[in-house]
């Protein structure tokens, strides 16, 4: 499927040592001259980490792709409204969000973001990077993996003897797990492992 002149919603959460496979993956949709609406929850916008400055992230993500980020949830909620993904996606999406997700919480913009986006019966992908994915956030992932329109990027553990219960997505393959999104699918198989 091309993706040529698809509107797609790329959110952002704090899984910051994961955001540099981020960036690369957005690269690479814009390759597909598709339009990237970039979405920042409020750490990601406002954290300082080892991993880079929050103002430096959202610099990139603006010069990337040629529109300011959404960064309050007021700004989120007219997304539904007026239609503005064919699709959206979370990368990094926390153990936190994921949580948030899957019991109804809109506390962030990105978390409202997706809520207004799921209101139009259209994919929502997630890329799962938490360090509880096989712990507490395992039945969110489990709600989420069975909810409609609601589609994972194959993920796996990424680092089974010292974190046994950490599950990060296989973010190259993003591109391709919005093609399927796209088409009603969700690729196969979702857990691949090891790293």
């Amino acid at each position: 499927m091309s993706l040529h002149n698809k509107n797609i919603g790329i959110a952002l959460t704090g899984s910051f040592c994961t955001f540099d496979k981020a960036f690369e993956e957005i690269e690479h949709l814009l390759a597909e001259n598709v339009n990237v609406y970039p979405i920042l929850s409020f750490n990601s916008q406002k954290i300082n980490s080892r991993f880079g400055k929050a103002a430096d992230f959202y610099d990139r993500l603006k010069q990337m792709t040629g529109k300011e980020p959404i960064t309050t949830i007021e700004d989120a909620e007219p997304i539904g409204p007026k239609n503005m993904f064919d699709i959206m996606a979370i990368i990094p999406c926390t153990g936190n969000t994921l949580a948030k997700l899957a019991n109804g919480i809109t506390d962030t913009p990105v978390l409202m973001a997706a809520k207004a986006h799921i209101r139009n019966n259209k994919p929502l992908v997630i890329s799962v990077a938490t360090n509880d994915a096989l712990g507490l956030n395992l039945k969110n992932i489990g709600t989420l993996l069975n909810t409609k329109n609601i589609y994972f990027v194959p993920f796996g553990q990424d680092s089974p003897d010292n974190k046994p219960k950490s599950m990060i997505a296989h973010t190259h393959l993003l591109k391709l797990t919005i093609e399927s999104a796209l088409e009603g699918k969700q690729i196969q198989p979702v857990v691949i492992s090891p790293f």
